[in-house]
């Protein structure tokens, strides 16, 4: 797991069914999955080019206003620049929007350099269907997403639909749903899951100490998880977490060493998620597997993992981009260096060392 990356993904949200559950993972899954990195792009103006025309095209652009000079507003007379105006917004919200125009930058010069395009129809039938999908017309769609999520129809436009399609065409592959992703699927939606307690240490030391107390006295778990665990909503709950799935939700050391466990009460190993972060879990029983009919469900299984592998394939798709791409940021006096290969990386990917379990 990256620096700071959730280990609970699943953990603590609100429950959600029917429309508002899909509505919140296709939005918030777009939002934050797919366009790993905030590809917001608020308020920015569409360079020259070919592929700042497509932009434009496709209905996304934004409103400019003449800064040659006039003012933009008066006060008993006095004026009040565009210089002024600009060097307020700056100061405000410089730095999110920058990020922000950056990052659209990267998807426009790799659509210009392999030649992509994305008109305003697919832009258009893209959103007609998935407002189908939930059974809204159009205009209702958008206004909803207006009032839930404050996102105007062009900011969707813009800010969603064109950087998806965009780095899907970069992107350059196939989804391919194979019967192994299916069983595990169906085993991740309606298979048992694990019920256990967590808790969360950013410190070795202090990891082992209470590894060992907990070991000997399973009983004290509660207690030493609102002691001593750094993860807030646990915490106050005496280390619970929702039942976790095989395949998904958690992090994967997490649902690996759930997994392994087998009689209630048995505490796992000391395991290491990332950099100074190590988990206990506590066994406490599985859940019922849900009795379904694989065949009844395998449309929607499968039209839910290609929209899970979709996404993968644009977040990877945004962090190539990211990874060769030089930038930088004079606002803040940051700059990001393109990634090298490592040797040993056979697909020019940066080589990570490989978190450890601690028995």
């Amino acid at each position: 797991a990256a620096p700071g990356a959730p280990i609970m993904q699943d953990a603590f949200k609100k429950s959600k069914t029917g429309r508002g559950n899909r509505f919140t993972t296709l939005v918030s899954g777009t939002l934050i999955a797919v366009l790993a990195g905030a590809i917001g792009m608020q308020v920015a103006r569409v360079k020259d080019g070919k592929a700042g025309e497509q932009v434009g095209q496709a209905g996304i652009g934004t409103a400019r206003v003449d800064g040659t000079g006039k003012p933009v507003g008066r006060v008993n007379g006095q004026p009040i620049s565009y210089d002024e105006l600009a060097q307020e917004c700056v100061e405000r919200h410089g730095k999110e929007v920058l990020d922000n125009v950056i990052n659209r930058t990267l998807i426009q010069q790799a659509c210009a350099e392999g030649g992509v395009s994305v008109s305003a129809a697919e832009v258009n039938q893209e959103i007609a269907r998935i407002s189908k999908k939930f059974g809204l017309p159009q205009d209702q769609w958008e206004k909803m997403l207006q009032a839930e999520r404050g996102l105007s129809p062009i900011q969707y436009r813009r800010d969603v639909i064109w950087p998806m399609l965009a780095l899907k065409k970069l992107a350059g592959q196939d989804v391919q749903i194979t019967q192994k992703k299916l069983e595990q699927a169906w085993e991740d939606t309606y298979g048992p899951r694990v019920k256990a307690r967590m808790m969360v240490l950013d410190n070795i030391r202090r990891a082992q100490e209470v590894w060992e107390k907990v070991h000997k006295n399973p009983e004290q778990f509660e207690d030493l998880a609102r002691d001593y665990s750094i993860e807030p909503n646990s915490r106050a709950l005496g280390g619970t977490v929702p039942p976790i799935r095989r395949y998904s939700g958690a992090h994967a050391k997490i649902r690996d060493a759930a997994f392994k466990l087998k009689e209630v009460n048995e505490v796992s190993g000391l395991v290491q998620v990332d950099v100074n972060q190590y988990v206990i879990l506590k066994y406490e029983g599985r859940t019922e597997p849900i009795e379904h009919d694989p065949k009844d469900v395998q449309a929607s299984l499968t039209a839910q993992l290609r929209e899970q592998e979709e996404q993968r394939l644009v977040g990877d798709a945004f962090e190539n981009l990211k990874n060769r791409a030089r930038i930088d940021n004079l606002l803040t006096g940051e700059t990001h260096h393109p990634v090298t290969q490592t040797s040993g990386a056979a697909d020019g990917s940066a080589l990570v060392e490989p978190a450890i379990e601690i028995r």
